[in-house]
């Protein structure tokens, strides 16, 4: 992942669900060309924020076990209504199915009570060494580097507590 949408992961349930924020600020370099009068979150960057959602769900869930968690397919997607500066968008996940190697998840984006967002995602998750075994130092860095964002993204009381 070359940048982080996600500001922080509000609360977790492992194998369940997920609630993250991304907080969008007049400052972020896209926005002066999306678009310059009305500037709002592209959609697209809505639906990486979903993505990184679920692979932080799943990552989390299964205490790492895979380096590589991207995004097979998104279905269903509807956008309600636009994420503008200075506003929060809320987006909660939650695990529908899964397999050894793809999970179906429900997304669903929302500023306040006002929804954003939603659909269906389809991730596809594995290491690197299972095509190829003298990847495996390469998964354990990619390991690392997530254990390392987890510390700035999940609070302890976080990953401690989950929802009634």
């Amino acid at each position: 992942m070359r940048f982080w949408l996600l500001d922080s992961i509000r609360s977790y349930e492992p194998g369940v669900r997920l609630t993250a924020v991304k907080n969008v600020a007049l400052t972020e370099e896209y926005l002066a060309d999306h678009f310059p009068e009305f500037p709002v979150l592209p959609g697209v960057f809505m639906l990486e924020g979903a993505t990184q959602s679920a692979a932080w769900l799943l990552r989390l869930s299964e205490d790492y076990a895979h380096s590589i968690i991207l995004l097979k397919e998104a279905k269903n997607v509807k956008y309600a209504s636009f994420v503008t500066p200075g506003q929060t968008l809320t987006i909660d996940v939650s695990i529908i199915k899964q397999d050894d190697r793809f999970a179906t998840l429900k997304v669903a984006g929302r500023v306040g009570d006002r929804p954003t967002l939603s659909g269906r995602l389809v991730l596809e998750r594995y290491n690197l060494a299972d095509c190829d075994p003298t990847q495996g130092e390469i998964d354990q860095q990619i390991k690392a580097r997530f254990r390392l964002a987890q510390k700035v993204l999940v609070s302890s009381d976080t990953m401690t507590t989950t929802p009634a």
